[in-house]
């Protein structure tokens, strides 16, 4: 072997250990870089030794595989009188210098690759080791490399990372070290870091083809080896995660799946959890790594977000509000066609506004306007997200918003009792009815009232049954004072103080007011919920977009499920009569099976006729066995046609209660009255026209007879715009001849006969020119919004980030009147606020006890103290 090696040497390095070995030096091959220490050259076997004529040795220790890509030798003698004077010949390859070459040698298929050869060696190994990476092996790349000292480390038990390199003149890299997970210096004395200077490693030089091969191989390790497959995979060379399982997992985070679901869904597709290549440890990394980037430029994205929005949707829009270091204080979008603005203009007279969730990175509440279709669902009209929950920023909100809106404005809003909401609806929405939500008003019964709201406590029906079902004042306020002289509960303070607000909040007090049903902000509650499933804690903005589009499309499609119900599904009649029947053909199927409901409760009433054609009462059938202060009479006034009862609820619902129907009934009605036929709750809800195209509307066709010669005009101006649309001299032909004809029509349609449609409807509405003009100004304001837009650019700043310590929380948030306010404090005795029990007026003298006298605490006597007693100090 040594022969072979030193064959391959340059003519003059034989001749110069042709000269020492004749002069009797022993020669040695050190294979090895040649400014690494001795100790560090492979030592030379005594089967690899040779001996020469003169009885002197030369010892080679190196492989074939060092004598490939015929690089040259350096040959050392040195010099000595003794026996044991030798000359070292290094068989360190001199660099091949490569220049600026591809830091890769090309792909050849007919080239068996380092891990083939290593594997197709495995039989024939006696030491059982599957990987064996030898001096002189071979690479097309340095990730190759790293791949197979990687498996090698595995099977060893160590880890591998990146260590030092060098780069050549032209910038080349030219020398990789690829060390073990403990190589190096800890970056602190103290500290809790693996490295402890191992010196195990391989260093990779570059070869004439370009590619790298291992000029020298460092097995020994200072530290003790991973026994276990369980510790091994914890080396960070073994968490290696392949880009489609990276794919994966972004895709299962950004849609709200948490990490322990995550590794057990893929676990499923590695068969089971234990061939899961990386640890749960490497998973969550990779998770905050993935959070860091989605937060990176984030403008930028919720810019491009938006703009794939406005390119499938053209009626969308958005608007921002900057500080004045032009970070993001606040941002309203809403959608538009078949969505947000289309669905406000014919169910945006009731809407609900939460903002109790800070589902973002930024911590800023998110709140969701919120109405009620025709289906009775909840329909989204826009997110807003909020830097802080103070006047202006709902100021801003809120007139923004009506700008979206086309400046219409709903009819009623239903937020919590947040005080900074309250003022800026005033100021913004003075002519809009603002109610409490009777859920925040309500959920601190069961931690005020204690065990007296128990689970099986009867109280806890009886006020449910107040709070739920009263339908009057005088039944609301009768049931409330005999529920608190039943328990004795005239002086609890939390009863006393939602009392007092009842105005706000309790269902009897929102009689005449539409609400479309609505006594809460469930809806708004109920979707924010349903947008955590979607969006993760701590999300980007641009991610947090994205989402909210999801949870669009979702009641987008709970929508189509209902109306393909209501056009395709079967009716089911309960009751029989001829109005059921009636409002299964105008009604939406969900709104007709609540008229079902009332209908059916109207059986239990009679009625009976006081005023005849205008007063009526009906009264419940139970009405001995109720609770006096239950109301069992119910007083049906009519006027013009339309039926007015007490309860109020169809000015609070818009469709009939079960008083008036039992009144129809009563009146042999076989249909409900038109002006009991509230549009938003049927199944032409969203037909809806301009004031001088009304009379084409579906619910008016019926109400408006077309004359003969409107009906062959209408058909014949239909079919000139069929064929003028065909091609572009059809269109060319077809307006020259409406120039020509629109002045002459002018001349002879100068006096009317009082038989045109647009004159009988003139005649029974007055209002329509008004109401056109109306229409005008709002198609105005439509377009200053859209012109008077702000957009979000590359000069805005991503809000500050305001969120706290810890793992973010997707849980809801306190509301700032909860977090910010006192407690109003009652005196024990009397139960008024404003004072304590010593300073009450009402305070009886003998309740003040006369305070008692001082005493040392050594002897008990009194007059001093005990660092003064005389007994403890007697000196003093």
């Amino acid at each position: 072997m040594a022969a072979a090696f030193f064959g391959d040497l340059e003519p003059s390095l034989q001749s110069l250990l042709a000269q020492a070995g004749s002069g009797g030096v022993e020669v040695e091959a050190v294979v090895g870089c040649s400014s690494l220490p001795d100790e560090a050259a492979p030592v030379a076997t005594a089967g690899d030794s040779t001996s020469t004529g003169s009885g002197s040795s030369v010892v080679g220790a190196a492989s074939a595989a060092c004598a490939d890509e015929g690089l040259q030798a350096e040959v050392s003698v040195v010099d000595g009188g003794d026996a044991g004077e030798r000359a070292v010949v290094s068989g360190w390859k001199r660099r091949h210098r490569v220049g600026k070459a591809p830091p890769e040698r090309p792909l050849n298929s007919a080239r068996v690759t380092a891990l083939e050869r290593t594997l197709r060696e495995f039989p024939a190994r006696a030491n059982g080791e599957v990987i064996v990476p030898e001096v002189g092996v071979t690479f097309d790349s340095i990730g190759e490399a790293y791949d197979f000292y990687n498996l090698y480390s595995w099977e060893r038990g160590f880890g591998v990372r990146y260590g030092k390199s060098r780069l050549n003149v032209d910038r080349v890299k030219c020398m990789q070290e690829i060390v073990c997970g403990c190589s190096g210096k800890p970056w602190a004395t103290n500290s809790q870091s693996t490295r402890c200077l191992c010196p195990a490693l391989i260093r990779l030089l570059r070869s004439k083809d370009n590619g790298w091969y291992i000029c020298e191989h460092r097995d020994a390790h200072s530290h003790d080896l991973s026994a276990s497959f369980g510790e091994r995979a914890h080396w960070p060379s073994h968490k290696h995660i392949n880009s489609y399982t990276k794919d994966l997992i972004k895709q299962l985070r950004e849609n709200n799946v948490n990490l322990g679901k995550v590794y057990s869904i893929i676990g499923s597709f590695f068969g089971k959890m234990e061939n899961i290549p990386f640890t749960k440890r490497a998973l969550k990394t990779l998770c905050g790594k993935i959070s860091s980037e989605q937060a990176d430029d984030d403008v930028r994205k919720t810019i491009e977000v938006f703009s794939e929005m406005g390119a499938a949707d053209p009626e969308f829009t958005y608007s921002v509000q900057v500080d004045d270091d032009s970070r993001i204080m606040n941002l309203l979008w809403t959608t538009g066609k078949g969505k947000g603005r289309a669905q406000y203009h014919y169910f945006g007279d009731a809407i609900t506004f939460d903002t109790t969730y800070r589902t973002n990175v930024y911590d800023m509440p998110f709140g969701l306007i919120v109405g009620v279709n025709s289906h009775f669902q909840s329909v989204i009209f826009g997110g807003v997200l909020l830097r802080e929950e103070k006047v202006e920023n709902f100021e801003w909100l809120f007139r923004e918003f009506v700008k979206m809106m086309s400046g219409k404005k709903p009819v009623t809003i239903l937020t919590d009792q947040c005080r900074a909401m309250e003022v800026a609806i005033g100021n913004v929405l003075p002519h809009t009815k603002h109610r409490w939500c009777k859920w925040h008003v309500l959920r601190k019964a069961k931690e005020r009232l204690g065990a007296l709201y128990g689970k099986n406590s009867q109280f806890k029906v009886d006020f449910h049954r107040i709070v739920n079902q009263m339908l009057t004042i005088d039944e609301f306020e009768g049931a409330w004072v005999h529920m608190l002289s039943t328990y004795a509960l005239e002086k609890n303070p939390y009863l006393y103080q939602i009392y007092e607000t009842r105005e706000k909040w309790a269902k009897p007090y929102f009689s005449g007011i539409f609400c479309a049903r609505m006594t809460s902000t469930q809806r708004s509650e109920s979707a924010n919920h349903m947008l955590k499933t979607y969006v993760p804690p701590g999300s980007a903005m641009h991610v947090f977009v994205k989402q909210f589009n999801k949870l669009l499309y979702d009641r987008d499609a709970e929508e189509s499920f209902q109306e393909k119900r209501t056009r395709l599904g079967g009716v089911v009649y309960k009751v029989g009569e001829p109005m059921e029947k009636h409002a299964a053909k105008i009604y939406t199927r969900t709104m007709f099976e609540k008229f079902q409901d009332s209908l059916y409760k109207s059986g239990s009433y009679y009625v009976d006729e006081v005023v005849p054609s205008e007063v009526y009462v009906a009264t419940h059938f139970d009405s001995e066995s109720r609770e006096k202060w239950c109301k069992v009479k119910y007083k049906v006034t009519v006027s013009g046609g339309y039926y007015t009862c007490e309860c109020g609820m169809y000015e609070h619902m818009g469709m009939l209660c079960c008083h008036v129907l039992k009144v129809l009934a009563h009146l042999r009605f076989k249909e409900i009255p038109a002006l009991h036929v509230m549009k938003r709750w049927t199944v032409d809800a969203r037909d809806v026209l301009p004031m001088h195209l009304v009379q084409y509307q579906k619910d008016q066709g019926l109400m408006t007879s077309f004359s003969f010669r409107h009906s062959q005009l209408y058909l014949n101006c239909m079919e000139v715009v069929r064929l003028g649309d065909v091609n572009v001299d059809a269109y060319t032909t077809a307006m020259e001849t409406i120039k020509v004809l629109v002045p002459k029509l002018k001349m002879v349609a100068v006096e009317g006969d009082g038989l045109g449609l647009e004159e009988r409807l003139n005649t029974k509405k007055a209002r329509v020119d008004g109401a056109a003009t109306q229409t005008v100004v709002q198609n105005l304001q439509r377009d200053n919004v859209l012109s008077d837009a702000i957009s979000l650019d590359a000069a805005l700043l991503v809000p500050s980030k305001n969120r706290s310590g810890g793992r973010p929380t997707n849980s809801r948030d306190k509301p700032p009147y909860e977090a910010t306010s006192k407690r109003t404090r009652f005196c024990t005795i009397c139960r008024l606020p404003g004072h304590k029990s010593t300073t009450c007026p009402d305070r009886p003298p003998g309740a003040v006890k006369p305070r008692k006298e001082a005493k040392c605490s050594n002897c008990g006597l009194p007059g001093h103290r005990k660092t003064s007693c005389v007994r403890k100090n007697p000196g003093v």
